[in-house]
C-alpha cells in the first residue's frame, strides 16, 4: 500500500508500513471513514509530515489526539483551520508565546507557518471519530508515531522535543537526550497550564538553543 506521505519521509519509514500492525491500522482507518465520521479529512492525515521534510525538522511538538469537533482537525496538532475558533489549550500556547516572546496572540489558530519553518506538530494519533475523544487509539497509530520520534532521534541531530503533559513526556521516552534537547512542562490544557506551562519559556529557550547550533530560530 502506498501512503501518502511526504517523500524525504519514506525512506525512514518504508518498512513501518510494511507491518503486519501498519496493515491492520490502514484497514481499521478505511473502514472507520466509511462508516462514520472521521476527523481530519482524509488527504490531511499525514499533513504534519508535508510542511515538515524529515531533513528540515528543526522542532517536534507532540499532542496526543486530533480535534474531534466539525472542521477543527487539519492534520497538525494544537492547531486549527483559518476562521476556526481556537480552542482552550491553543489559547494557551499563545498566551505563553506572547509573555515569552511579547508576541501578540494571531487571529487564526492555524499553525501551519511554524510547520513551514521546520516545526514537526504531531499527534499520536492521527484520526479520530467525530465526537468522540481517544475513539482511535491503540488501534497501531502510537507504534507508527513511536517510530516516527525514534527514527527522528536516531538520524538527525541537535533537534528541540516540546513535551507537554504526561502523555507526551511518555511518549519522549525513546528520545536520546545526549543528542537533543527536551522540553518538559505540564500540559497548556486550561486544567493543567497554570501547573507550569505558563512561565515554562519553551519558546525563547527553543530558539535559543536553535541559534547556538547554527540554525535559524522559529518566528513563533
Amino acid at each position: 500500500m502506498d501512503v501518502r506521505i511526504d517523500k524525504t519521509w519514506k525512506p525512514y519509514l518504508t518498512e513501518e508500513f510494511k507491518k503486519p500492525y501498519f496493515k491492520e491500522l490502514v484497514g481499521f482507518v478505511k473502514r472507520e471513514y466509511k462508516s462514520q465520521t472521521v476527523y481530519p479529512p482524509p488527504k490531511e492525515i499525514f499533513r504534519a509530515f508535508e510542511f515538515a521534510p524529515f531533513e528540515e525538522v528543526k522542532v517536534v511538538i507532540i499532542g496526543q489526539d486530533p480535534y474531534h469537533g466539525i472542521g477543527q482537525a487539519n492534520g497538525l496538532c494544537f492547531s486549527v483551520a483559518d476562521g476556526v475558533a481556537m480552542p482552550p489549550s491553543l489559547k494557551n500556547i499563545f498566551k505563553e508565546v506572547e509573555d515569552d516572546l511579547g508576541k501578540k496572540s494571531p487571529e487564526s489558530g492555524n499553525l501551519e507557518r511554524w510547520a513551514r519553518q521546520g516545526v514537526l506538530l504531531l499527534n499520536a494519533t492521527l484520526t479520530v471519530r467525530a465526537k468522540s475523544p481517544g475513539s482511535h487509539q491503540n488501534k497501531g497509530w502510537e507504534e507508527f508515531t513511536d517510530a516516527v520520534i525514534k527514527v527522528l532521534s536516531e538520524k538527525r541531530d541537535g533537534l528541540v522535543f516540546m513535551l507537554w503533559g504526561a502523555y507526551a513526556q511518555k511518549k519522549g521516552s525513546m528520545i536520546d537526550e545526549e543528542k537533543h534537547y527536551i522540553l518538559r512542562s505540564a500540559h497548556p490544557s486550561p486544567f493543567s497550564a497554570h501547573n507550569g506551562f505558563f512561565g515554562s519559556s519553551h519558546f525563547s529557550k527553543a530558539n535559543k538553543f536553535l541559534i547556538l547550533n547554527d540554525k535559524e530560530p522559529i518566528d513563533w
